[in-house]
């Protein structure tokens, strides 16, 4: 795509393309949704690539050295499912202008609304170079725009510096205040809400034993019941469920020690899931499933557990997904999410960001009014 003398940036087949311990070295230990483990994943399974919608197109800059010295987890993009920041609208409307909005290229972990880094950088300096090699991608191959989802926010400076447009949300987040255990956090709340917590849990566990695993204790039996779990949801919630099968044995393999699994089980037999990934510093809340409707289950599995591993861990805060409002009441905060925008077309890029401004006022004031409504107690 472009060359200097000393670096050179291209696009990759694949991340599986490229060497693990070079794209592991730039993207960190922190966050597991950018490993060359979980992206491979992605791949190998056929969760990505043909047919899906996600094509592969990991952009890389490589030093005199033929190292990677920079890269984008990036794809091509046929649709705008998937990626959990809402651009039905833009689509639309620059679809009714006359336009084609797909292709577009999409910089992200490929069905996973959690923050992290987008660019991965041996150096600093390198972002601008490549984001400029993504917006010539775009131009090449006629993509009317690329989008970096769920951008971690010390990197928002980088994309302000390339004149990337920046777009705000907000999802919840629980945040571990040097909490020693379960009852040192409800110990923060105001009574009426630890009182509907500790009523919560009780429910949820009766009759229920609920086991946790990791690594190598996760076994075949466990991901069948949990793709089961995952299918009925996906089904419910998208139509056609992102993983395919081979997806959870390939992370079982490839990043089981990053993997929590809680599974609750009624007279032995599994009855509901929740799959959780391990980062350096946060617990990853991903997907849900269940067989039997059990009050307050959901809740128990997917944030009281994820919050009891995270304390038992000393992980820094807990990521539960996308939307859900009533993680509210249960200690979760809302926190801001990012992402940011390249839009090829001068008048079409001028639309947005008079869109963004205007969002971002409603935004703001969403915050400011989920702030004063959170559980723990004031003063």
């Amino acid at each position: 795509m472009s060359e200097q003398p000393t670096l050179t940036a291209r696009i990759a087949p694949a991340v599986g393309d490229l060497p693990q311990d070079e794209w592991d070295a730039l993207a960190g230990s922190d966050n597991p949704f950018m490993s060359h483990a979980f992206l491979t994943a992605l791949e190998d399974s056929g969760s990505v690539g043909e047919g899906t919608g996600w094509a592969p197109v990991p952009i890389v800059i490589e030093g005199a050295d033929g190292r990677l010295a920079a890269a984008l987890p990036s794809y091509a993009k046929g649709h705008s499912q998937g990626e959990y920041v809402f651009d039905y609208a833009w689509a639309d409307a620059w679809q009714r202008a006359g336009h084609a909005y797909y292709p577009k290229l999409q910089i992200a972990a490929p069905f996973t609304p959690a923050t992290g880094p987008r660019l991965l950088l041996r150096d600093i300096t390198l972002a601008t170079p490549i984001l400029r090699a993504a917006e010539t991608l775009c131009v090449r191959e006629d993509f009317s725009s690329a989008h970096a989802t769920f951008v971690e926010p010390a990197q928002l400076p980088l994309f302000e510096e390339a004149d990337w447009l920046l777009r705000s949300d907000i999802q919840f987040h629980w945040e571990n205040k040097n909490y020693g255990s379960f009852e040192d956090f409800l110990g923060a709340l105001a009574s009426r809400k630890r009182k509907a917590i500790r009523k919560e849990r009780k429910a949820a566990q009766e009759g229920v034993e609920i086991r946790k695993l990791t690594g190598d204790q996760i076994r075949p039996e466990h991901w069948d019941a949990f793709w089961f779990f995952y299918q009925d949801t996906g089904a419910r919630k998208w139509g056609t469920p992102y993983l395919t099968r081979e997806a959870f044995d390939l992370f079982g393999e490839r990043m089981g020690d990053k993997v929590l699994l809680v599974l609750a089980y009624m007279d032995e037999e599994p009855i509901a899931g929740a799959l959780n990934f391990i980062g350096g510093s946060a617990l990853y809340g991903r997907y849900w499933g269940c067989s039997v409707d059990k009050p307050f289950l959901h809740f128990e599995l997917c944030y009281y557990q994820a919050i009891d591993a995270a304390i038992e861990r000393g992980l820094s805060r807990v990521e539960a997904g996308a939307q859900g409002g009533h993680k509210l009441a249960r200690g979760y905060e809302p926190v801001q999410t990012w992402s940011a925008h390249w839009i090829a077309d001068p008048g079409f890029r001028a639309a947005v960001a008079d869109f963004l401004e205007r969002e971002r006022a409603g935004i703001a004031a969403d915050q400011l009014f989920l702030d004063g409504r959170t559980p723990f107690r004031k003063g």
